[in-house]
């Protein structure tokens, strides 16, 4: 009986207890947390949503995917926490009751009652994840590429950037088997006055590079790559985004810097040359250009008459350095093509050709080079490897065997010298040496592309189809990187064998 009585007692004094003011308030702190456990956006609160959206939880970051539908500037959250309140810039927030910005991502802090407080990024991905960029033409098709299209372009950046509101614009057609034998079309946009896109620095031209041909949309990318840790003066920057016309979705492009003379790109000065080696059916009526005895030489930029002075200059000295070049003296030090080339770009230039083993670059397009006078011929930019890493069915440069790009008439010359041969035998090594970089840049990048991709493929229907001139398909985008990454791999194992018993 004493032994009930004690238990009663004991009950009744912890009833008194927890009902106290103030020991409520010390319990209250004691219990609160600074966690968020839960978060997501119901469709029941948002009326632009088609079902709910749960978001992940980890180490403070509250990460998620909002389809293209959802009102991402005005959406409502539903979240569960253990603080006292929670709050976003100060402003309380309620579970789904508050509205907010979504577009540039979220902070949220939670906060307890004896001063704690912990912060909560939201990063939301929208659609793809990329940037959105939309193109107005008012309904006027964009169906030439020598004919101009008047309209506005603006751009919804994301996280990564700062948005552009409609700008005018005019877009037209480029490319030339990537115009012509693909539904999915290339595009050259330009503006009226230089301006910034996705981050990169401000100028009038910018290129939508379709990569139709390429299902892994990869190639351009990772050879610029392999540029940027090259020894070649500039290397085009570009961005992945999603392109709409007119509001109709037409599928995720590589935004890029054209190759012309500027500021941020070929810096040429006042009296420069940009050259490309081309083919007399790839040129347009107002191209200036002239022959060697091995090339068309397409004079890119500046824009000059024929037969004129400049012209004159640069034509006899692209044309005496092929003279010296093809002389039987030409490894002397005095007189040799050591006076008229820049070593260090024609060897990088060359190595990622052959490594990549690009099609085109062994003679017939898309082979830059640049020129100022009283300097030496530089090879470069990078441009045009949508057909590399094997990604073509009518050339040898499919397989990951034989060289390539060392049948190009010039680098041929050259190998013929055995001190060009050791140098290209010392420099590749620092390019088999970041091998496991330019590996981890395709994963990046492919992860990067997880939702595009699939977006891209819904669109355009390329996965587990013949693409033009793609020489294997595979049944989905993951195998058509892996077939990438294992045939970069393999090239590289068969250069470095091969350069070894040159």
């Amino acid at each position: 009986m004493n032994y009930i009585k004690h238990a009663i007692t004991v009950v009744i004094a912890f009833f008194l207890i927890s009902c106290s003011d103030d020991k409520s308030e010390v319990d209250g702190a004691l219990l609160e947390g600074t966690e968020i456990t839960s978060f997501s956006f119901l469709q029941s609160n948002n009326s632009s949503l088609s079902s709910d959206i749960v978001f992940e939880i980890n180490n403070n970051v509250i990460s998620g995917r909002l389809p293209y539908s959802s009102d991402i500037e005005g959406l409502v959250s539903s979240f569960d926490h253990s603080g006292l309140e929670v709050e976003i810039n100060n402003i309380n927030q309620v579970s789904g009751l508050s509205v907010n910005d979504f577009s540039k991502g979220a902070t949220y802090t939670v906060k307890t009652s004896d001063g704690r407080q912990e912060e909560y990024e939201v990063r939301s991905q929208y659609y793809t994840g990329l940037p959105i960029i939309y193109l107005n033409t008012y309904g006027t098709s964009i169906d030439s590429k020598e004919d101009y299209v008047n309209g506005t372009v603006s751009v919804y950046e994301g996280l990564a950037f700062h948005d552009l509101s409609a700008s005018k614009m005019k877009i037209r057609g480029r490319g030339n088997s990537t115009w012509f034998l693909h539904p999915k079309k290339p595009f050259q946009l330009k503006f009226d006055d230089k301006t910034e896109m996705l981050g990169m620095a401000k100028d009038k031209k910018w290129l939508f590079l379709a990569e139709y041909s390429d299902k892994t949309m990869l190639r351009n990318t990772i050879a610029f790559e392999m540029g940027y840790i090259s020894n070649l003066d500039w290397t085009p920057l570009s961005t992945y985004a999603e392109v709409f016309i007119n509001n109709s979705y037409n599928g995720t492009y590589n935004i890029s810097q054209k190759v012309e003379e500027s500021d941020h790109r070929v810096q040429l000065g006042d009296s420069g040359y940009l050259l490309e080696i081309d083919q007399i059916e790839r040129l347009d009526e107002d191209d200036v250009y002239f022959y060697t005895d091995k090339f068309l030489i397409n004079i890119k930029e500046p824009e000059l008459e024929k037969n004129s002075l400049e012209y004159n200059y640069v034509k006899e000295y692209i044309n005496e350095f092929e003279q010296v070049l093809f002389s039987s003296s030409f490894k002397t030090n005095n007189t040799g093509y050591i006076n008229y080339i820049d070593l260090d770009s024609f060897i990088d230039w060359y190595l990622i050709s052959e490594i990549t083993k690009n099609v085109d670059s062994k003679h017939f397009s898309s082979i830059y080079l640049n020129l100022l006078p009283g300097e030496k011929i530089k090879m470069g930019p990078l441009w045009d490897f949508d057909l590399a890493f094997g990604n073509v069915d009518y050339a040898d440069s499919q397989f990951t065997a034989g060289f390539w790009v060392k049948n190009h008439p010039w680098y041929n010359r050259l190998f013929q010298d055995d001190s060009f041969v050791s140098k290209v035998k010392k420099r590749f090594s620092y390019f088999k040496s970041n091998e496991n970089f330019i590996l981890d840049k395709i994963d990046f990048h492919a992860e990067h592309l997880k939702w595009a991709q699939k977006e891209n493929d819904e669109k355009w229907k390329t996965i587990g189809t013949y693409v033009w001139p793609n020489p294997v398909v595979y049944d989905s985008y993951n195998e058509e990187v892996d077939h990438l990454k294992k045939w970069y791999s393999e090239r590289m194992n068969w250069l470095e064998t091969a350069l070894n018993n040159l």
